[in-house]
C-alpha cells in the first residue's frame, strides 16, 4: 500500500529531520562545487528553530518522513525570497520539488501579497535551473558566495497568480 506525499508548515518538532535531510541533499551541490562549507551544510540547529520560528517553512512528508523542504519570507521591499529547497534523492524526479515551490509562492502570496518572486541557485546546478526556468523564473544575474557563482533568478507575482 502506497502513502502520498503531503505538504503542510512546519513545526519546531520538524527541525532535526529538516536539517538532517538539508544536509543529506546539499552534499552533491557541495561535491559539484568542492566547497562542503556552502550555508545549507553548516547550518546550526540553532539557526534553523529561528527560521522556523520567524518565517515560512514548508515541509513535504511521507507518513512521518520529511522527505522534502522548502523557505521563503517576503523582504521590506515586497520581494519573497525562497530558498533551500530540497527533496530526498529517493524522490527526486517526481515532481515533489516543482509542488513544493508551488506551495511556498502560494503560502506567501496569501500573507504578504510580494511583488515578486527571488531564488538562487549554483550556476553549475542544472536540474535546478531547469526547474526554476520551467516555472517561470528568469535569471536576472549572478552573486558570489564563497567559491560558488549562483545565478539569481526572478518572477513576477502576477505570473503566479496567473498560473494559480
Amino acid at each position: 500500500m502506497g502513502m502520498s506525499v503531503t505538504i503542510s508548515a512546519a513545526d519546531e518538532g520538524d527541525a532535526e529531520q529538516i536539517l538532517k535531510l538539508q544536509y543529506l541533499c546539499f552534499q552533491s551541490e557541495a561535491e559539484l562545487y568542492g566547497d562542503y562549507r556552502i550555508e545549507p551544510l553548516v547550518q546550526t540547529l540553532e539557526e534553523l528553530q529561528a527560521e522556523l520560528a520567524a518565517g515560512c517553512v514548508l515541509v513535504a512528508r511521507l507518513g512521518e518522513e520529511v522527505v522534502g523542504t522548502v523557505r521563503g519570507r517576503v523582504d521590506a521591499e515586497g520581494t519573497a525570497r525562497i530558498g533551500r529547497l530540497c527533496v530526498h534523492p529517493r524522490l527526486q524526479g517526481h515532481g515533489l520539488g516543482g509542488r513544493l515551490l508551488a506551495a511556498v509562492e502560494s503560502h506567501l502570496a496569501d500573507a504578504f501579497g510580494p511583488k515578486r518572486y527571488h531564488l538562487v541557485t549554483g550556476s553549475r546546478s542544472e536540474g535546478n535551473l531547469r526547474l526554476y526556468r520551467r516555472l517561470g523564473y528568469t535569471p536576472v544575474g549572478t552573486e558570489r558566495d564563497r567559491r560558488v557563482t549562483l545565478v539569481a533568478l526572478a518572477k513576477d507575482a502576477a505570473e503566479y497568480a496567473a498560473s494559480a
